[in-house]
């Protein structure tokens, strides 16, 4: 099922601002242009090819004591949501502990992480951050994006890590008039708490997992680029690595008017210059759209050190769900030579 339709953007940057279709399976079309990325950041023509974070110079190291963290507790009760080719889906509803935001999370977890050899065993996390409004749904727990069977076929192959898989909802409302942009708006839902703290304290209690954000990534398409993007920069201390799909770099919620310093401060238009996130990213543009790859590499050329930014293009790519189902074999794999993979103490 197609999810409901996304926010219109008004506000996606400074002097020019790509108007997305009012769905996420529509957009225009145009060529292929290119050109160069600013220092700070690295141009690749696949993702795969970006390469691996070796080590961040001046990156936290593992903590002592291990490095896997076992699950803390307490144990989440869990629905099944539906099953897939590979292996079932689960539901919860999260009450944060800190945000007091209740919301809808989606947990997948890899083959391996039940099978007895693996008892002892931590896994890297990747959070996904769905298209549209994202209130009630998330776009990576169905046949749209089947990002779980791609990570069981690579996982076999040799290409990809088992990754636990966490989907969390974005909005608490359909009603685009009170987006919450994965942040904390004054006088609203603290949803930028709930995304940063409460969901990976939320998988540290339930899962076996990696005490280093080494092991910790995000990824989203379009507003769950958007989402991607601003959690990373904000918290490098949790995420190290992140991907945002085709995204939009300027908050535009009506909710934010009267805002402006709360806004700016959750711009990651604004960020992406500051020098102050240890993070690794891969941004992506729909090669097809000029509008929104001007956008994205105009983005990206601000990226300024520690900060460093792969680009990707998909080549006459359209900014639809059915082009980001595409990229989800190279995005794993990106991923993948970015973090750690299954670690036992």
């Amino acid at each position: 099922m197609q999810p409901p339709p996304p926010r219109p953007r008004a506000l996606l940057t400074g002097a020019a601002a790509l108007v997305l279709a009012t769905s996420l399976a529509a957009c225009s079309g145009g060529d292929d242009g290119r050109g160069d990325v600013a220092k700070g950041a690295e141009t690749t023509n696949s993702p795969a090819a970006a390469g691996a974070a070796s080590g961040t110079p001046g990156a936290p190291a593992a903590p002592a004591g291990g490095k896997v963290a076992m699950p803390t507790g307490p144990a989440t009760a869990f629905t099944k949501a539906r099953d897939t080719t590979a292996g079932p889906i689960t539901v919860t509803t999260l009450t944060g502990a800190k945000s007091g935001v209740s919301g809808k999370v989606w947990v997948w977890l890899p083959p391996e992480y039940n099978d007895p050899k693996y008892a002892k065993t931590g896994f890297p996390v990747i959070i996904l951050y769905s298209g549209g409004q994202s209130a009630g749904y998330n776009t990576y727990t169905d046949n749209q994006l089947p990002i779980q069977a791609a990570d069981v076929e690579m996982t076999k192959a040799g290409k990809a890590h088992p990754f636990i898989m966490i989907m969390p909802v974005q909005n608490l409302d359909p009603d685009e008039h009170k987006a919450l942009e994965c942040s904390d708006i004054p006088g609203q839902p603290k949803m930028g708490t709930w995304m940063a703290e409460d969901i990976p304290a939320f998988v540290r209690a339930n899962f076996r997992t990696l005490k280093s954000r080494d092991g910790w990534g995000v990824m989203g398409a379009s507003t769950g680029a958007f989402c991607s993007a601003k959690l990373a920069l904000q918290h490098p201390e949790t995420f190290k690595v992140a991907v945002p799909v085709d995204g939009y770099w300027a908050p535009d919620s009506p909710l934010w008017k009267g805002h402006e310093t709360e806004r700016q401060a959750n711009s990651p238009n604004a960020m992406v210059s500051q020098g102050k996130a240890d993070v690794r990213m891969l941004a992506t543009a729909a090669g097809g759209t000029p509008p929104e790859v001007k956008l994205v590499k105009d983005w990206v050329a601000k990226a300024a050190p520690p900060l460093k930014i792969d680009y990707y293009e998909q080549p006459g790519g359209q900014h639809l769900t059915s082009d980001f189902k595409k990229m989800i074999p190279n995005t794993l794999e990106w991923l993948t030579q970015n973090m750690a993979g299954p670690t036992s103490d």
